[in-house]
């Protein structure tokens, strides 16, 4: 009777742990991305962390060698990613005269927390805009929000890869 009861048991339980979950949605890979590279760090250091905690000076710091400070690729992102908010939502981006050295170059370090704040706040925007999005204009971004996560992991390595030729990246909070 014992045995039988653990069988049945065993039996019942199957299929209550073998439920399947809620299987990922466009929405819920694309939102998990701009997180990943916004304000969680998971396989690799998010926005935040990467610019977190840095002074002026050390943004402007350059390697001497013509690669960018970390302010000029924190600029570069808060560029693109405002322009591509502002075409997804139907605004009239800013005008841009095609020269993609000035989205870097117009950096300013005594704007650099203002930088900041900017890229944490169109990071945001574009995670609202994903989250509020009908399905037709959810299907229609989703490309443009790819790219961007593609676009913005890269520059963060980046940022985390000056930081530390800079000295100022402190490992503990990832890549050592």
């Amino acid at each position: 009777m014992r045995r039988l009861f653990i069988f049945l048991l065993f039996v019942i339980a199957i299929p209550a742990v073998a439920q399947p979950q809620n299987p990922p949605t466009l929405r819920s890979i694309l939102l998990a991305q701009l997180h990943s590279t916004h304000d969680k760090s998971e396989w690799f250091v998010c926005a935040d962390v990467a610019v977190a905690n840095m002074t002026p000076e050390q943004a402007s710091w350059t390697d001497g060698k013509g690669n960018h400070s970390v302010g000029q690729l924190t600029n570069h992102l808060v560029f693109w990613n405002e322009r591509a908010f502002e075409t997804m939502t139907g605004e009239k981006p800013a005008a841009y005269n095609g020269n993609n050295d000035e989205t870097f170059n117009s950096f300013d370090a005594k704007s650099w927390s203002e930088t900041v704040a900017r890229l944490d706040a169109v990071l945001t925007k574009l995670e609202n805009l994903v989250a509020t999005a009908d399905d037709a204009k959810l299907e229609a971004i989703a490309p443009t929000i790819a790219h961007i996560n593609a676009h913005n992991a890269y520059h963060i390595g980046q940022i985390v890869f000056v930081r530390k030729e800079q000295g100022s990246w402190d490992t503990s909070k990832g890549v050592k």
